[in-house]
């Protein structure tokens, strides 16, 4: 489970770096996106990677965006097709979107900054909650809180319905058709993982048009740990932070070195990444009903 840092650099344009992906263009225009293994908490890149980490996101996206294929179109095109065998597990090959200037969050419980905002607030992202909730509590309805794009070192912010148009340049309908295949991803999503003794307590899209079609598309990553919070079923008790399957358990050991969240983000020690490696296989596998090892090998992964 190498990290593709550790071979040579690819002879294709780089188009963009993220915290955890880099995007390279292929010949005729499609797009090669590669997980890496980084990891970062509170949008800083930690400076030691979780092993596997990029394999885990990209099986857990192609899951997904097979099991959504009836509800919403996504960019991906092949796991395979022009991807060099080094790359295969994490990477994809993947259409060109115009990708959408806001983060599409939904949330079905309050956790996170959902959580902060709620105290200090008694809503989220200007959408009023009954009183007296509890942290971790189940919402009466799966709720949309849009957020800003952050650059890296920034920090995402959480807007309101009106900040969300503005920045899609006061389109109102293309702000309406996001928070209506949000929902409706979610709430697939969130009966499926049900039935696998998963709690999805909060997950966000990025999704773009086709430039072809000039459809919107789900882009980018789609329901992993690192975009999504998974609590197992059976530990779930609200009043508290939860168990999880996802980078929580990051966040949680980050917050309690008393780091500032401005980078340098801190070392991860070798106990958190490997509990947070096997938390990330477990999601994978309880999702998708297979190991881990089949999806390296159903790519023809090498490394």
């Amino acid at each position: 489970m190498s990290d593709f840092e550790n071979f040579p650099a690819l002879d294709l344009p780089l188009l963009s770096k993220g915290k955890v992906r880099d995007t390279y263009e292929l010949p005729g225009g499609d797009l090669l996106m590669v997980a890496s293994d980084r990891i970062s908490t509170y949008d800083v890149i930690h400076p030691n990677p979780i092993p596997g980490k990029g394999q885990v996101l990209t099986g857990t996206s192609v899951f997904w965006f097979e099991e959504l294929g009836g509800l919403v179109h996504n960019h991906l095109i092949s796991t395979v097709e022009d991807i060099p065998p080094h790359l295969r597990g994490r990477s994809m090959k993947v259409r060109r979107l115009e990708m959408l200037p806001i983060e599409c969050v939904v949330r079905g419980y309050l956790a996170g900054s959902g959580w902060n905002d709620y105290t200090e607030t008694g809503a989220v992202c200007g959408v009023e909650l009954p009183a007296g909730l509890l942290e971790s509590s189940e919402l009466p309805e799966p709720i949309f809180t849009p957020a800003t794009k952050a650059a890296i070192g920034d920090h995402d912010e959480n807007i309101d319905e009106a900040g969300a148009i503005a920045a899609l340049g006061g389109d109102a309908e293309t702000f309406a058709e996001l928070k209506r295949l949000s929902i409706a991803i979610y709430k697939h999503a969130r009966e499926y993982a049900a039935g696998k003794g998963i709690i999805l307590a909060d997950t966000k899209f990025e999704f773009g048009i086709d430039p072809t079609t000039g459809t919107i598309t789900l882009g980018d990553e789609v329901l992993t740990p690192d975009s999504s919070r998974y609590w197992p079923a059976d530990a779930y008790e609200p009043g508290h932070p939860q168990a999880s399957f996802d980078k929580q358990f990051v966040r949680d050991w980050a917050r309690s070195t008393g780091w500032d969240k401005s980078p340098p983000a801190p070392v991860i020690p070798d106990y958190i990444v490997e509990q947070t490696q096997e938390r990330y296989i477990e999601a994978y596998e309880r999702l998708s009903g297979k190991t881990f090892s089949s999806w390296l090998d159903s790519v023809g992964s090498v490394a």
